[in-house]
């Protein structure tokens, strides 16, 4: 049985102890992420959010072959408490789909492979409190006004992405403030 990890942003460089037992591979389905979550350390990180263009994301498979396990070590490893786990965790297998929008299409991607499961961070777009996607201005302003600290460890987020995450926003901050993909 073969569950793989989604991936497209601190996942990949830092996967800490999710047992990924494969390189990540760069064909995984193209879905709707942007830097649109700011993160309690001041990163803005990417999440799936409505109304971003879709980019092919990274995938990884597990080293665990049950799909309730592999929904339980991710969590883990985004330190997402259980009583949320069903809003913040997406999953697909034959028999189990979450509600997430980005499911049906996750789960064609996963027939196409011959998958058994997936498992995906789900978390959803904030900013300053809120649940929404914020504007790329106020992703700009916000990150211009960090203070040293702050601003080291977003823009480390932001190079270290994934470079074929490509968005709207990503470009905006490479223009603005030079943060631009690690090679």
């Amino acid at each position: 049985m073969s569950i793989v990890c989604l991936g497209w942003g601190s996942l990949i460089w830092d996967p800490r102890k999710l047992p990924i037992s494969s390189a990540w591979e760069a064909d995984g389905p193209d879905l709707p992420v942007e830097f649109a979550r700011q993160s309690k350390d001041g990163r803005i990180t990417l999440v799936i959010a409505d109304g971003a263009i879709p980019v092919p994301v990274l995938w990884s498979r597990l080293s665990i072959y049950n799909l309730d396990e592999a929904i339980q070590a991710l969590a883990r490893r985004e330190e997402i408490p259980d009583r949320h786990l069903e809003r913040s965790v997406g999953y697909w297998c034959p028999t189990r789909i979450s509600s997430h929008k980005v499911s049906q299409q996750i789960g064609q991607w996963a027939i196409l492979r011959s998958l058994q499961g997936v498992v995906w961070t789900a978390l959803k777009p904030r900013f300053k409190g809120e649940t929404l996607k914020p504007s790329c201005d106020q992703i700009i302003c916000y990150l211009s006004g960090l203070d040293d600290e702050s601003k080291r460890v977003a823009e480390e987020y932001i190079r270290r992405a994934p470079a074929q995450i490509r968005t709207p926003y990503r470009e905006a901050i490479e223009h603005e403030l030079n943060w631009t993909a690690e090679p």
